[in-house]
């Protein structure tokens, strides 16, 4: 994450949230020296598109996973992965219909 990763996400407007995300953009396209035209040309968008989202404007999800993707920042959909966890309930059930013995039936 960045330094700001104390903030309370939940507490944010709307509006706050996509001005963060657009800083995020801007700032790993400028450490990797690309400018709007070549950026946004690479995400196949246009570059008043790029600068609406820099700005923290309205754009499409898929705007924002087209640049993100030549940014080579897919990292953050680590995010959005669903963790499956099981209920100690039910691992005890697994577990009583483990098999504790190999059989001789074929």
């Amino acid at each position: 994450m960045n330094d700001l990763s104390y903030i309370k996400y939940s507490s944010l407007s709307d509006d706050a949230l996509a001005i963060q995300i657009g800083e995020f953009i801007k700032n790993k396209r400028l450490e990797q020296n690309k400018t709007q035209d070549a950026l946004s040309a690479a995400a196949g968008i246009s570059r008043s598109t790029l600068s609406l989202l820099e700005r923290g404007e309205t754009v499409t999800l898929a705007t924002l996973l087209q640049v993100l993707r030549v940014l080579d920042q897919l990292q953050v959909m680590e995010f959005f992965t669903i963790q499956q966890t099981i209920s100690p309930l039910a691992l005890v059930k697994m577990e009583k219909n483990k098999r504790r013995r190999a059989s001789s039936l074929k």
